[in-house]
């Protein structure tokens, strides 16, 4: 695919057009409606969106999986465009630049307070799923000169949450061994980005093809799951018999067990989905204790871990893995095709 190329910012379109979701209303209830373009406030920033990549998140307002019956809002958190418009006191951007959505528009840095988290992109806070959205230019960070923007898409959430996961706590050093839950968006993100720092990346997976497609990637080691059920000590003696340094787990109350098991003294499980089972995790506090093992939660990432990303990402020369592009006209199909599990990489939805 091409990079992008930075041109001269078009007019804004008398109307554009927005896809609408009310929360638990499924998929099939996405609606297309025309709108006025937002007037511009001075710390602003409007951006044609080009592609929008769906996360796991995504289906979940669709079903009403998280919080329930809520307000009809235009969905999704992860967006790549170009500015067609900036605010008089906005700096950091100009028209034409190519950007990619914030998914925390006022988490700019810093933990992970309840202020500074409680407005998200799909969520609590309109998405991006629209041809045009004005935000304030904090909801906004250049995106990387070498991708595509079907590619940059990518970044807000599955990406992100894959460095923090990986740099954002305690940052791994080169050789140490990180274990990798699934095929997912975040699953192969987190492979991308542990190679090309040097990492040793261990995968699990049900689906023997996928696991040879992350060997091709560069996962050192895979494991059938469901060949292995106690994949955890199967991860531990793969990884040297000490165990790996780090878990990404996210399938959470049928996996937290597992992860733990395959960690080596000291190592951490990043929490960062339950995507397995809907009964509270039991596990022993004695594995975690005994071998001075930790869990850590985590959302996303802040504005500033993003532009790290993306330095990185730049730096590295990584593609994110694309598993299958859908027309804007299909919005519905593309959660279809999300919520059917059969993809590796992920799932976007291109404007143009």
């Amino acid at each position: 695919m091409s990079r992008v190329s930075v041109l001269a910012p078009a007019a804004p379109p008398a109307t554009y057009s927005a896809y609408t979701l009310g929360r638990g209303a499924g998929p099939e209830a996405l609606r297309l409606e025309q709108r006025q373009p937002l007037p511009l406030g001075p710390d602003e920033v409007r951006v044609r969106i080009r592609a929008v990549a769906l996360n796991h998140r995504d289906l979940m307002f669709a079903d009403g999986r998280i919080g329930g019956a809520g307000p009809v809002i235009v969905p999704a958190s992860d967006a790549a465009g170009e500015v067609l418009e900036v605010g008089s006191a906005v700096r950091e951007f100009q028209p034409g630049d190519p950007v990619v959505s914030s998914f925390f528009p006022n988490w700019l840095s810093g933990p992970a307070t309840p202020e500074v988290i409680a407005g998200a992109l799909g969520g609590s806070l309109d998405g991006v799923l629209a041809e045009q959205r004005v935000l304030p230019a904090t909801a906004w960070v250049h995106a990387p000169a070498n991708l595509t923007h079907v590619e940059a898409a990518t970044l807000p959430c599955a990406g992100l949450t894959a460095w923090h996961a990986l740099f954002g706590l305690d940052p791994l050093p080169p050789g140490a061994a990180v274990a990798l839950l699934g095929t997912g968006g975040v699953s192969v993100w987190a492979l991308q980005l542990a190679k090309a720092a040097g990492l040793r990346v261990l995968v699990t997976s049900s689906d023997d093809a996928k696991l040879a497609r992350v060997r091709e990637l560069g996962a050192d080691v895979t494991i059938n799951y469901r060949r292995h059920p106690a994949w955890g000590s199967w991860l531990r003696d793969l990884a040297g018999g000490q165990g790996v340094a780090r878990v990404l787990d996210v399938g959470g109350p049928d996996t937290l067990a597992q992860s733990i098991d395959a960690l080596q003294s000291g190592g951490s499980v990043a929490v960062i989905g339950r995507l397995a089972g809907a009964e509270p995790a039991r596990i022993d506090p004695a594995a975690l204790f005994l071998g001075s093992k930790r869990l850590i939660g985590l959302m996303v990432g802040s504005r500033a871990m993003a532009r790290d990303l993306v330095r990185f990402v730049e730096q590295a020369d990584i593609h994110p893995v694309i598993d299958r592009v859908f027309p804007y006209a299909d919005a519905a199909a593309a959660y279809r095709y999300l919520a059917g599990s059969q993809h590796l990489g992920k799932v976007v939805i291109r404007l143009d």
